[in-house]
């Protein structure tokens, strides 16, 4: 099991940027796959990104390709997502997931551990 701690988030207006960071416990991290989701209000859970245990393979969904960007430091157990070209429609909370494999997934399910998230707002 690993602990993950979410920071970063906050308001931004439409057009910004904003760099989450996601904080993991353990001497094992380049074991994990990682990945962020998100969730708005009244919606259920979305995938955002991944990025397999060595940093190698990057996965995003098809609404923030190009804007966003996950990115890992292995050194510091800590996994990045940096955002930019935020939308209104970026607006929810952001979790960060971990999963003991080489390769992450893109179902919320098959992540055992969750940070507590970090909310982004982007106003018109």
């Amino acid at each position: 099991q690993v602990q993950l701690v979410e920071s970063g988030g906050g308001l931004v207006q439409a057009g910004g940027s904003l760099r989450l960071s996601c904080a993991a416990s353990g001497r094992t991290f380049s074991s994990y796959a990682m990945g962020w989701f998100r969730q708005a209000p009244g919606k259920e859970r979305a995938f955002v990104a991944a990025i397999t245990g060595n940093g190698g393979y990057t996965y995003y969904a098809d609404s923030v390709k190009g804007r966003f960007t996950i990115s890992r430091d292995n050194a510091k157990n800590t996994v990045y997502l940096q955002m930019s070209g935020l939308k209104p429609d970026d607006t929810a909370v952001y979790y960060c997931a971990a999963r003991r494999f080489s390769t992450p997934t893109a179902t919320p399910g098959g992540y055992p551990d969750w940070g507590q998230g970090t909310q982004v707002t982007v106003s018109s």
